[in-house]
């Protein structure tokens, strides 16, 4: 097939949350873009709490943000116009565009009279989307079949139809129950959504696929959808995972012999992205957690980012765990907050406005000497900063809605910025907070928090070279389109993208 020759746009639908759908989007974005095609990934509406900041400074889903590097291009908000961020149990920030437009409830947000307008703005943002790369591929959201949500939708098949889009459906095996899950949503769908249904994706196998040939044929016959690839489960793969549900699946305790880092499993955790790198640290154990035992056995404890800051401080307080880290601290424990995390970390937060709840304020937890005030307004920034005093260039971003200042001078910044301006409060090594997202992505950072804690170790491992994260991103996304392309029919899947 010729390279400049236009491709049908592509879309990853699924059975359920969590069947694999962001991954398998930003491998196929890679792969098509070694193959020499510009891509570009699309998601219309994303409900996350891990969100990115663009070049322009606007908002979108992290996940898109990912597949956009996969890619190999800078991430826009048209790849994923609206994205919905809980603030709670039932309600959620609604961010068009890139910025935020109001908080609704799920009710009011899924029964009100502008949808349509909704939809108008995401099929605007694929058309723009797909006027500038090839092909675009899309991602569903959950399940295909909701019926009781269908006809409100604007992310499936309702968005497929107006790419039409060659549609494959991915199910998590693991989970069990692939045959009722596979043949029941494809029975579910009308029949012009069923004639852009080009191929079943079985995903996470575990063992040799070659034991699931008699299921693929009985999933074909059954569904008169060819079965294009059985995925294998797959291990150690450092890139950054969208769905909350695979929050579920990190440690929760700790292990002897490595530096332990809990960080706070906030309700309302936000970007916990931000700690990708220290998971996969050799030195490192790190883990979720409340539990104030847990707490006890790190070294370090880590505060991260949340949608609904006072409230999660809330509970902090209820546990008597806003105590158990301030003495934790004063026998040696280092205390970071992020974000979030930071505005927690100060000596007062503030909500006038009522961004995020009606609580109003809270006594912070009194590490740093600063308070925050929440603002309506909502900063989304690309940083690239000098942590401390090192010459290094460090990149990262911010996404908050507080104002932080400092109530006396006794604390530094943690990071300076080339125009002049500074960001965070350093007390001390074992004592600082930030709003730079990504933060803990820079080498030097991490070798900085991780230094007091060394003599814990059982032994040193060996030190790997140190790649920039962009040079270890690059090679995961390598990784997992090798991976793809041996389990995958990408012939298969390059013909149905010929244009008719």
């Amino acid at each position: 097939m010729s390279k400049i020759q236009p491709l049908k746009p592509m879309m990853v639908v699924g059975t359920a949350s969590d069947a694999g759908k962001s991954l398998l989007v930003a491998g196929l974005c890679r792969i098509f873009k070694q193959d020499g095609f510009s891509p570009a990934p699309f998601k219309a509406q994303n409900m996350s709490l891990n969100s990115y900041a663009t070049p322009e400074g606007f908002e979108i889903g992290r996940a898109q943000a990912t597949q956009a590097e996969a890619a190999g291009i800078a991430c826009h908000t048209d790849m994923n116009p609206v994205l919905l961020k809980p603030t709670g149990e039932t309600g959620s920030q609604i961010v068009l565009n890139g910025k935020p437009i109001g908080t609704r409830s799920a009710y009011e947000y899924y029964n009100a009279d502008d949808r349509h307008e909704l939809f108008r703005e995401v099929c605007l943002a694929f058309d723009r989307l797909r006027a500038r790369y090839n092909p675009i591929v899309m991602e569903g959201a959950g399940s295909i079949s909701e019926l009781n949500i269908k006809q409100r939708d604007i992310t499936n098949m309702r968005m497929a139809l107006h790419a039409g889009a060659a549609t494959y459906l991915v199910s998590d095996i693991e989970r069990g129950g692939v045959f009722g899950s596979v043949y029941g949503t494809i029975a579910l769908l009308p029949e012009e959504e069923r004639k852009l249904m080009k191929g079943i994706i079985i995903n996470k196998f575990r063992g040799d696929s070659r034991l699931f040939h008699e299921g693929r044929k009985i999933l074909e016959d059954l569904t008169q959808v060819p079965v294009v690839g059985v995925l294998p489960y797959i291990r150690d793969l450092q890139i950054d995972e969208e769905d909350s549900v695979a929050l579920q699946k990190r440690h929760t305790s700790h292990q002897p012999g490595k530096i332990n880092i809990a960080v706070l499993k906030l309700s309302r955790i936000a970007n916990y992205t931000d700690f990708r790198a220290l998971e996969h640290d050799p030195r490192v154990r790190l883990y979720y957690t409340l539990d104030a035992d847990e707490l006890e056995k790190a070294q370090i404890i880590l505060i991260p980012g949340s949608k609904n800051t006072i409230e999660d401080l809330a509970e902090l307080k209820s546990r008597s765990l806003d105590v158990a880290i301030r003495k934790l601290h004063r026998k040696g424990t280092t205390v970071i907050g992020i974000c979030g995390g930071y505005q927690i970390m100060g000596t007062r937060l503030s909500d006038p406005y009522a961004v995020e709840c009606k609580l109003g304020e809270l006594s912070g937890l009194g590490l740093l000497p600063m308070e925050t005030e929440l603002q309506p307004e909502k900063t989304t920034l690309q940083r690239a900063f000098h942590f401390r005093d090192h010459s290094e260039i460090c990149y990262g971003y911010e996404i908050h809605m507080g104002k932080t200042e400092p109530i006396n001078a006794s604390a530094l910044p943690v990071a300076r910025f080339e125009n002049g301006e500074t960001d965070g409060c350093y007390l001390s090594e074992t004592c600082w907070g930030t709003y730079l997202h990504g933060i803990l992505d820079n080498p030097i950072v991490i070798d900085a928090v991780l230094r007091p804690h060394l003599s814990v170790l059982d032994e040193t491992p060996t030190a790997a070279p140190k790649m920039s994260l962009r040079e270890q991103n690059n090679a995961e996304y390598d990784k997992l389109a090798a991976m793809m392309r041996e389990h995958l029919d990408m012939a298969y899947i390059y013909s149905t993208l010929k244009p008719a």
